[in-house]
């Protein structure tokens, strides 16, 4: 791979163009550049197994030159052959070229973009196209990307792995459901309470000039329907605000959380529901983010500290099964178990995702999530709330795993969601919060309210 250094993008910028050629846009970037740098991203992503947000995040950092107005292109290309990757796939088949990450973005080029082969060509000028990458764009020359011969699945952009499950779950939905994770998602911001106000924040917004609006159904969210520089939202170095899906925001709020709590976030990761979560509690009480992974949680207590909230700590974890969940049993009001997931909920956002089956596979997955539901479970006192949440779509993740939950634990009783969030009331399930991209405009999440019964005791070890 050939990452364009900041030289290279300054003299790509400066090469005048060509009678014929793509001209550059008004950035000043030539079109040459903005290939290369999309295939640069397209195959780092492909050969590091990286979320692609950690990937472009890394390589705008090494290639600081791009202006922010091309950064935004760049990005708009890139997740659009990311979305787009099985029905790309299916024309080079059907073509009789190779599905590489350099010949998907040259099929994009041709069947979305609509660009002509001598077009494409004259982009490619570092690396000129071989003799059959130029068969393959002749033979693409006039198509278009969807194609009544392909399979519903393909065309929806449906993994193989996930297919079943997820019409399964959603019947005559399904097409429409799958058609929502493949439009871009919007930008959500969460208001930080302990610092300002939504009022406030929307106030800063507008006189931007942003399009900026409060979320329906989260009272700290703020939508903004547009494209921009996050370096245009200064609240996110200082604490302000941070980014964050509404119905992530949801989630945390069905924790609860009271000021004076003791509160546990079993698997923080790098802190987003922890650090709304901490903000319900306004710094009064006491918060313990858990997970197995140090990085992350080092994320999350330099967030933390941004957003000036001192009530919460990091634990860190060997598993489920660590010593510290037996020497707290019985000790917290609110226990959080953000599951790790399939992530069928949050395709819309990381497209790349979909196309990454879960290592363990579904059904082993699925146990892993029970056994750490399990665990946490023991955390909680009597009349304490659990709150079991996952960002999927899917069944057996979600309704089902609760369900076994319930059977195994009959100390645990649902909290409906009418009492628990009675302001949500277009939840697709009538005793859990279970949200999707068509029916309600956000990533796809879950979550079961649960609370453990005064009368018995603290569960099996």
């Amino acid at each position: 791979m050939s990452l364009l250094t900041d030289e290279q993008v300054r003299n790509v910028t400066r090469t005048p163009s060509r009678a014929g050629a793509p001209r550059a846009d008004r950035s000043g970037t030539a079109p040459a550049a903005q290939a290369q740098a999309a295939l640069d991203l397209l195959e780092d992503v492909e050969r590091s197994g990286r979320p692609v947000d950690a990937v472009t995040s890394g390589y705008f950092r090494a290639h600081r030159a791009i202006p922010e107005a091309d950064r935004g292109a760049l990005l708009d290309r890139l997740y659009a052959v990311l979305r787009h990757r099985a029905r790309l796939g299916w024309w080079l088949d059907r073509v009789g070229g190779q599905d590489t990450p350099r010949n998907r973005l040259l099929a994009w080029l041709a069947l979305a973009e609509g660009q002509t082969p001598d077009q494409v060509e004259r982009q490619f000028t570092g690396a000129a196209l071989a003799a059959q990458e130029q068969a393959l764009l002749r033979a693409l020359s006039g198509a278009v990307l969807t194609h009544p011969d392909m399979p519903e699945d393909l065309r929806l952009e449906c993994p193989a792995w996930a297919a079943g499950p997820l019409r399964q779950r959603f019947g005559a939905a399904f097409a429409t459901e799958m058609a929502a994770t493949l439009a871009p998602p919007p930008l959500d911001l969460r208001v930080n309470p302990v610092q300002t106000t939504r009022a406030a924040v929307l106030r800063d917004l507008k006189d931007q000039g942003l399009r900026a609006e409060a979320t329906r159904l989260s009272p700290q969210g703020i939508r903004i329907r547009e494209r921009l520089s996050l370096a245009r939202l200064p609240g996110l170095k200082t604490g302000l605000i941070e980014i964050q899906d509404e119905g992530s925001q949801l989630v945390a709020l069905l924790v609860n959380a009271q000021p004076g709590q003791q509160v546990v976030d079993f698997c923080a990761g790098a802190g987003g529901k922890t650090l709304a979560i901490a903000a319900q509690m306004r710094n009064r009480g006491h918060l313990v983010a858990c997970d197995v992974s140090e990085a992350r949680l080092k994320r999350c207590a330099e967030r933390l500290r941004r957003a000036g909230l001192q009530n919460a700590e990091t634990r860190l974890l060997t598993g489920e099964t660590d010593r510290w969940i037996k020497r707290h049993k019985g000790r917290f009001d609110r226990v959080l178990v953000d599951a790790p997931c399939s992530g069928t909920g949050t395709w819309r956002r990381n497209p790349d995702a979909r196309w990454r089956a879960p290592d363990l596979g579904l059904p082993a997955l699925v146990a892993l999530q029970a056994r750490i539901l399990a665990s946490a479970a023991r955390l909680v006192k009597p009349g304490g709330r659990l709150v079991y949440a996952t960002c999927s779509l899917l069944p057996e993740e979600n309704e089902q795993q609760v369900a076994a939950f319930l059977d195994a634990h009959p100390e645990f009783q649902v909290v409906p969601l009418q009492e628990a969030a009675p302001h949500v009331t277009t939840s697709a399930h009538p005793d859990h919060l279970s949200l999707t991209p068509a029916r309600h405009g956000t990533d796809g999440f879950f979550a079961a309210v649960l609370v453990r019964e005064t009368s018995v005791g603290a569960g099996p070890e």
